[in-house]
């Protein structure tokens, strides 16, 4: 049988080879000389907060005896909350998520510790340690499955915020295991709830079930309003605090993301019916600065969105005054990568020269590929996959114009990106248009893409 190392020992020890007494050590260390001696004769547990002291004052790397703890005090002994919670707190700080996933998976053997692991996990949650949080919404969730209550369906929430990222075939895979538990979370939280399902299948270019997600989410958010409106004992402060954005926004935004679902279609004067509603917010009744702020967003993107829609439908007309909007308007890198996206689609799509455009833009188009990481989940999904979209497009301008370096330059560019996101699409794309001029690539370009389709070919992105 393995002989399990104790921590006291370890300390007694330390004590022998420098020569210490409790008493030298406890003045050191801050930590009682009867705490010390309890610890070592009477095999009590000191704290987490003890601890920590013992481990500076023995010059040890911070949580350097967190292991051993959990083995001493939480696996051999009866689970003990006030022990377990702050150090749960304290690996969350630490990153120490293997000892989080042991104290978490010895505990769950008792469901009533769910409420309060819940509770520490909406604590981490807030504190942004989502790595740490995910293993106790996990737990907590798996304890709570057959349940159907709300506290599960929070933790199904949080556990698809936390697991979107770059590679969307997994996207996929948290939207389609969350989505199911939207109607079980509180009326309110569904709002932003189905936003967040709307971006990741928005991203995904999954048209049928953004659309499907962008209605419910409107039909519920004009009930809420006309609830707010209506109910003297509603305050509208309290349920504006829990969105992330005021309340007449969620009506808005399923009409802006309706308009992308016809324009993805190819039907732009459906998406232009669309357009034209979020544009008009006469009804809105609210008059504070953030909803000002917000009307007038809206209001500008139709203006944006009524270009696009032209020019995408082959009105070139509208070029010039789409690329003057552009290029006074204050936008944003989101912004700006769908903007000189649609120009690009249009460049490719009606053969249209668009050099001087480029041109314009170089330092706009240079700056997309820097991206920052956001904890919004628009644009932390959406952009990213429209940068790729807009290079792909780039490639395919250069391509057709025999400009050959800047268009596998772009090309090979989308490729590689197309492996780190998952996304098959954009491979396959990428394949057919390389092909389509391979004959003009140097044996160095050749190499490197017959590389990427080797690898993707082993991630099982492509066949043939």
């Amino acid at each position: 049988m393995k002989h399990t190392p104790t921590i006291s020992a370890e300390f007694e020890d330390y004590l022998k080879q420098n020569e210490m007494t409790l008493s030298q050590f406890a003045e050191y260390s801050g930590v009682h000389q009867r705490t010390l001696s309890n610890w070592i004769t009477q095999h009590r547990p000191v704290s987490v907060q003890q601890l920590d002291r013992i481990t500076a004052a023995m010059d040890l790397p911070e949580g350097y005896f967190y292991d051993l703890y959990i083995e001493n005090y939480i696996i051999d002994l009866s689970p003990n909350f006030r022990r377990i919670e702050p150090l749960l707190y304290r690996c969350a700080e630490l990153d120490k998520l293997d000892a989080i996933r042991r104290m978490v998976g010895h505990i769950m053997d008792n469901p009533l510790y769910a409420t309060r692991l819940f509770d520490v996990a909406e604590a981490l949650f807030k504190q942004v340690r989502h790595a740490a949080a995910l293993p106790l919404y996990e737990n907590v969730a798996e304890v709570e499955k057959y349940q159907h209550s709300e506290r599960l369906a929070t933790c199904q929430y949080r556990i698809f915020t936390i697991q979107v990222g770059d590679d969307q075939s997994l996207n996929l895979k948290a939207a389609t295991l969350f989505e199911p538990f939207v109607e079980r979370l509180d009326e309110i939280d569904q709002l932003d709830a189905l936003k967040d399902l709307a971006n990741v299948f928005r991203s995904l270019r999954l048209w049928d079930r953004l659309d499907v997600t962008a209605r419910k989410m409107r039909d519920k958010a004009e009930i809420q309003y006309t609830l707010e409106h209506q109910q003297k004992k509603r305050k509208p402060a309290e349920i504006e605090k829990r969105l992330s954005r005021p309340l007449f926004v969620y009506i808005t935004y399923s009409d802006l993301l309706c308009a992308s679902v016809y324009e993805a279609k190819g039907d732009y004067e459906q998406a232009l019916e669309y357009t034209y509603a979020y544009a008009n917010l006469d009804w809105v009744k609210e008059t504070d600065e953030d909803t000002l702020h917000w009307i007038k967003q809206f209001q500008d993107w139709a203006l944006c969105n009524t270009y696009v829609n032209k020019l995408l439908s082959g009105d070139i007309s509208v070029l010039p005054d789409y690329v003057e909007y552009i290029s006074v308007s204050s936008n944003t890198t989101k912004e700006m990568v769908t903007q000189l996206l649609n120009i690009m689609m249009a460049a490719n799509r009606f053969q249209v020269d668009v050099d001087e455009i480029l041109k314009q833009f170089e330092t706009e188009i240079d700056s997309i590929t820097q991206q920052q990481p956001s904890a919004d989940m628009y644009t932390h999904q959406v952009v990213p996959e429209q940068s790729t979209r807009f290079k792909y497009e780039l490639a395919k301008y250069y391509l057709n114009k025999g400009n050959y370096s800047y268009g596998f330059k772009y090309l090979l560019d989308v490729l590689s990106k197309s492996l780190v996101i998952n996304k098959e699409a954009f491979f396959i794309s990428c394949i057919k248009l390389f092909e389509q001029f391979k004959q003009f690539a140097d044996f160095r370009l050749c190499t490197k893409y017959e590389s990427l389709v080797r690898e993707g070919r082993k991630e099982r992105l492509f066949y043939y």
